[in-house]
């Protein structure tokens, strides 16, 4: 199933970038121009969370505390990348359709994987991570469509508080899977434990937040197609 969101998005990818190599209304490509433009420093942050989100599933893949931490650590970097690249490419004038495309797929993967992860240890309930994970296909297809009509859709911002709402869920099942493990703890690791308790208020807001808006950014992004959907 993410596998299948993945391809959506490269295939959406790879029309745009078609349609604007081939557009008549573009003027001839300096190689140098073209080269720095897509190959930015926004867009390499966001490479470069792809590559912590591999980080991140090779880590819980081992099933340890060590591997845990790991993980943890890959998904506050990956976390921490998402605002920033979005931030330089505002702050820097380097917004480009590339990046606008592959920041969401960055998120689209690392969000998936985590939920299905945290589904099978037992801290999501499976009908979350599927009404989560078939957001992530409407909208991908929804961008597949504006693709098609030389059209472009950013995310919105209920979207990035959606993804905020993961991300936070994200990283305090994480912090439950390690301070969970050994008998012997400190102080530290007893309130981290307490923290993020799948009982605590943090853990059943941050869960049920990302739900809420998961739902809510959705319709918003139906509600902004209609017209695409009407043609």
């Amino acid at each position: 199933m993410a596998s299948g969101l993945i391809l959506a998005e490269i295939r959406a990818l790879g029309s745009l970038l078609d349609g604007n190599l081939q557009s008549k209304d573009c003027p001839p490509i300096n190689p140098e121009t073209h080269s720095t433009s897509f190959v930015n420093l926004p867009n390499k942050i966001t490479f470069a969370r792809l590559v912590l989100t591999i980080v991140f599933i090779a880590a819980t893949s081992w099933g340890t505390t060590l591997g845990h931490l790991v993980a943890l650590i890959a998904f506050i970097l990956a976390a921490a990348s998402d605002w920033l690249d979005g931030y330089l490419a505002r702050k820097l004038g380097l917004v480009t359709s590339l990046g606008k495309l592959l920041d969401p797929l960055a998120d689209k993967i690392l969000i998936s994987a985590a939920f299905i992860y945290f589904s099978y240890k037992g801290l999501c309930p499976v009908w979350i991570t599927t009404v989560i994970i078939a957001r992530e296909f409407l909208v991908t297809g929804l961008r597949q469509i504006a693709v098609e009509k030389g059209q472009v859709i950013a995310a919105d911002s209920l979207g990035k508080w959606k993804t905020t709402f993961q991300l936070t869920f994200g990283i305090t099942a994480l912090v439950w899977l390690i301070s969970s493990c050994g008998h012997h703890q400190g102080m530290l690791q007893q309130n981290l434990k307490l923290l993020s308790h799948p009982e605590s208020i943090l853990f059943r807001v941050s869960l049920w937040g990302a739900f809420g808006l998961t739902l809510l950014s959705g319709w918003n992004y139906l509600s902004q197609s209609r017209n695409l959907l009407r043609e």
